[in-house]
This record gives C-alpha cells, structure tokens and sequence, in this order.
C-alpha cells in the first residue's frame, strides 16, 4: 500500500489554503471577467445629464458599467424602500429623498447638485393661446401635470395655492415625461414641466415662461445608498456628479446650480 510523504501532504494543504483564499479575496461582482456594474436610481428630469454622465463615467472607469433606472422621485423612492438594489440615489426634490435618509438607507448626508423651476409647455403653434399660469384654469383648457407626490406635481400644487387657482388637470402623470408625452402628442393644451424638459425636447413643444416659477425651486439630493454593493465606485460617480464634469452636463442641460 502507498504512503503519502509529509512532505508532499504540507504542501498540498498549502495549496488548498492559497486557492481558498484567492477565492475570498474576489469582489462581488467581478469574480469573471474583472467587471463592475453601478446601479443610479434618477429622477426622470435627470435622464439627459445623467446619460451622458454615465457614458463619461464608464470611460474613466474602463470595465464599469452605469445602469440608470430613470423614474418619478417617488417611485424611486418607494422601490428602494421596498429593497430594490441600487447604488446610488439622485431625487428630484428633498421630500422624497427624505423617506430614503429617514428609514436609514442613506450612507451619508445628501447633497444637493442642481436646481430646477416648472416651466408651461404648450404644443408648437400654441393653440390654445395660453400666455400665463392663470390661464390653465381657464375653461376648456385641458393642461396635464404631474401627481402631486411627484415633484414637479408638489411644485405645481405650490403654485396654484399661492397663485389662488384651482387647476383641474385632464391627467395626472407619474413622471414629468409623462406629462411631456400628452403634449408633445397634441392630448393636452399644456403640461407643467421643467424648463429642462423644454430644452431636451428639441423644439416639439414650446415654452410659455411665467414669473411665479420662482416661488417653487427644486432641488436635487444626491446620495451614495448603504447597502451599495462597491461603496468605493459609488462614491467615486457621486464624488464625479459634483465634480466640473457632473456641473458642466446639468448646467448644459439647463439646471441651476444650487
């Protein structure tokens, strides 16, 4: 019968020891082919800056890959509540980023990266001759906005208190591209949207600008979320967010700076 040498079982259990511990030291999620993906749950009104934020941030970072979940703040919001995996949180007001930092799911103190006012935006033609916010709740007009636990839907609401109107919307849209869709599609007369959204639209809809949007300024909280799954590459596209580059593409796109 053979008999193993001491010799050979030591270094075999050495062996063993070494293969176990180079596959500890593995990251999650780069076991392969050494590549990471980042998870950015954005505001919907963010989709053009962060799109292009994304593509810029994944070339500095060769082998990371930046999926956008593009929504309303408060879907977003309730889906990481509900434990949806994400990295990173980008709101586009403070109320909803508040449901995230309140049940603990905030790694650190938001900051805030941009600003953004409503703005009426009408069908090219402006068919319905609208010229101000009283005008929405004129007769007949069928405007659109976004439901009021939605950003843009709360700074409507604002609005029409202060203004002492009462809109009487024909939709109530879960995000602002929802409301940008009934007017670019001729279903409505106007939409309260963002001056941003004007500005991405490229000309198929027009802008009706009105001086009470002052009263209701948007702001952006951006946050790295607790249980991101590499906190140092969601820190590194949030540190990037606020850096020139990240300011450069909001300011680009027509969003204050805050």
């Amino acid at each position: 019968m053979s008999r193993c040498r001491p010799g050979r079982v030591l270094a075999a259990l050495l062996l063993i020891g070494t293969l176990g511990l180079s596959a500890c030291a593995v990251p999650a999620g780069d076991q392969q082919n050494g590549t990471s993906e980042l998870t950015v749950f954005a505001a919907a009104s963010l989709a053009a800056p962060f799109t292009r934020l994304a593509e810029d941030f994944e070339a500095a970072h060769p082998g990371t890959t930046v999926r956008l979940n593009l929504a309303g703040s408060a879907d977003l919001a309730a889906q990481i509540l509900a434990g949806a995996p994400a990295d990173v949180f980008a709101s586009a007001d403070e109320a909803n980023m508040a449901k995230v930092v309140d049940a603990g799911m905030a790694a650190e103190e938001p900051r805030n990266i941009a600003t953004n006012t409503l703005t009426i935006a009408v069908p090219a033609g402006n068919p319905a001759g609208i010229a101000g916010f009283a005008d929405l709740a004129a007769a007949g007009v069928q405007v659109v906005v976004c439901a009021e636990q939605v950003p843009c839907g709360a700074a409507a609401e604002k609005l029409a208190q202060n203004a002492g109107i009462l809109l009487a919307p024909v939709s109530e849209e879960s995000s602002v591209t929802g409301v940008m869709g009934k007017v670019v599609s001729g279903e409505a007369d106007a939409g309260l949207v963002y001056v941003t959204d004007v500005r991405a639209s490229g000309g198929k809809v027009q802008e009706v600008p009105f001086p009470e949007a002052k009263e209701a300024v948007n702001r952006y909280p951006l946050v790295r979320l607790a249980a991101a799954g590499d906190s140092g590459l969601a820190d590194a596209f949030v540190r990037y967010v606020g850096a020139d580059e990240g300011r450069r593409a909001l300011q680009e796109a027509g969003f204050g700076v805050p």
